[in-house]
């Protein structure tokens, strides 16, 4: 692809995964920007989300479309209503949201440069696979890493920062 060209994606094209309780779909991947950038559409039931998570190299950014989400990071949480925007900066700040409310959220998701479009694609393969629990998270963790991704538990910010 020429990534000099103009592209125009339909609301019908883009791979369509299951992540973080989700569906996820790639508007533009990062083979179509030279690596350079990736835009994710993520479907968020109520309940679902990733938890959280670091990366160092990435610079992440979210503008909530439809509904609600509370992104947690190092500096407190923060309900981003419709319309509202988050950035994530490189560097490895621990973030994640939570659609906790009783309605789907819609988020659109652009990461510079591209990569979790390429880790989301091997996170749904992975589960969709048939593994054992043990396995599965094995795998996952060594998938995370070669992304540059490191998950944290739930009380990392409330407690136990091991």
């Amino acid at each position: 692809m020429d990534i000099n060209k103009i592209t125009a994606v339909s609301e019908s094209e883009g791979l369509q995964l299951s992540i973080a309780g989700g569906n996820y779909r790639i508007v533009i991947s990062g083979k179509q920007t030279g690596g350079k950038f990736a835009v994710i559409e993520m479907h968020v039931p109520p309940g679902a989300g990733p938890g959280l998570h670091a990366h160092t190299d990435i610079h992440e950014s979210f503008f909530v479309l439809e509904g609600e989400v509370t992104f947690q990071s190092e500096t407190g949480a923060y309900t981003a209503n419709e319309n509202a925007y988050i950035s994530i900066p490189t560097g490895g700040a621990v973030h994640g949201f939570k659609n906790t409310t009783d309605y789907p959220a819609k988020l659109l998701c652009t990461v510079m440069p591209a990569g979790l479009d390429d880790f989301f694609i091997e996170m749904d393969a992975l589960v969709q696979s048939n593994l054992t629990e043990n396995d599965h998270k094995e795998k996952m963790k060594a998938l995370a890493e070669q992304y540059g991704q490191q998950f944290y538990p739930e009380d990392y910010f409330s407690g136990s920062k091991q």
